[in-house]
């Protein structure tokens, strides 16, 4: 047994678990929901062996001990550290709240991290280390930038509960935003899953394709489908904002309020936000004093970066010293994590700089 088949293992009951946790928030079947946690924990027990396993593998190959060969130089490894810090935040929510209905909203985010890997054609086997990486900040860096990343991540689900459960259906500011934001999620999930019906199980191509993302679809060859996939888009943003509040009533049968909601995203942003400072912003400036010979400079990675960090800020501030509560607050924490999104993945895939070794 290795790490990887310890990963497949992890990615699999990540799926599987988001769909069963989807069948609870449908049915309230609390059976179903134990099952979906117990799924959930056997795919963390699974990943968190596969990260120590994966470790040692790197540190028997590299030679450079243990602290240098930490799993996090590439950006299959981020993903799925990231995903490990994710579900494990989840995990400790679901446990003190005692509440299932965040799996919904969280585990697709895991799911939607796992199948970027696989439809990007992002490599998964364990390379040397290019010199910028041969640092002992590396895993200062890194691991406190994937654990805020996790904790916004968290935020934005319980923001968007949050704009679900309090909004009315209509031609509300705040109902028009959530219902866009949750459709384009929607779309991107049923993309993601038509790219692997077509390209890993059906068609399975004799010429390899680096990447299969949004191929059947948004990037197809063909004008046809590209208009047939913008048009469906656009039916599907429609039904979202036409019967979204179909998930206010189920998410009310859960007992669960809005002050939690709004208490988790608060919570979540302000363990986050100096996680980010410390470990993203200011050890990754002295990194890049060693690496680079100069702390800052305006790359694609770090300038989104700082554009995150003065989002959050903003949101802080607007709370903390200004008093700001609901729903303004709570766009503000969707924005946020959109940010972070393409600080993440974004600037990796569409942007060049001196983080394109984290792209591969």
């Amino acid at each position: 047994m290795n790490s990887s088949f310890l990963f497949g293992l992890s990615t699999m009951a990540y799926i599987f678990a988001m769909m069963i946790y989807i069948t609870y928030l449908a049915f309230r079947k609390s059976s179903v929901g134990i099952f979906a946690t117990i799924i959930t924990v056997i795919g963390f027990v699974s990943q968190t062996f596969a990260i120590f396993l994966r470790w040692k593998e790197f540190a028997d190959l590299s030679g450079l001990g243990l602290i240098r060969s930490a799993p996090l130089t590439n950006l299959y490894e981020s993903l799925i550290f990231f995903v490990w810090c994710l579900i494990l935040g989840y995990l400790i929510i679901e446990f003190k709240f005692k509440n299932r209905s965040f799996g919904a909203f969280i585990t697709p985010i895991a799911g939607l991290a796992l199948a970027f890997i696989d439809l990007t054609g992002v490599t998964k086997e364990i390379q040397p280390l290019v010199p910028a990486l041969k640092s002992n900040w590396l895993l200062a860096h890194v691991t406190m930038s994937f654990l805020s990343y996790a904790a916004f991540a968290l935020s934005f689900s319980t923001s968007i509960m949050y704009l679900i459960f309090t909004t009315e259906k209509g031609k509300d500011l705040s109902y028009v935003f959530w219902t866009i934001t949750f459709g384009c999620f929607v779309v991107i999930l049923i993309a993601m899953g038509i790219d692997f019906l077509t390209f890993k199980v059906a068609v399975k191509p004799d010429i390899f394709i680096k990447s299969y993302l949004f191929k059947s679809s948004f990037m197809n060859p063909s004008g046809i489908i590209k208009i047939i996939s913008w048009i469906v888009t656009i039916a599907v943003l429609f039904l979202v904002w036409k019967y979204g509040y179909i998930l206010k009533t189920a998410i009310m049968k859960f007992n669960i309020s809005s002050e939690i909601l709004d208490e988790i995203t608060y919570k979540s942003i302000a363990v986050g936000f100096p996680i980010f400072t410390l470990g993203g912003l200011i050890f990754g400036a002295v990194w890049a004093d060693q690496a680079w010979g100069r702390y800052w400079s305006w790359d694609p990675k770090e300038t989104w970066s700082l554009i995150t960090w003065f989002i959050y800020a903003f949101y802080l501030h607007g709370r903390m010293i200004r008093g700001w509560r609901g729903k303004k607050i709570a766009i503000v924490a969707v924005i946020g994590f959109t940010a972070v999104m393409f600080t993440y993945l974004g600037v990796n895939l569409l942007l060049s700089g001196l983080h394109a070794y984290g792209s591969k």
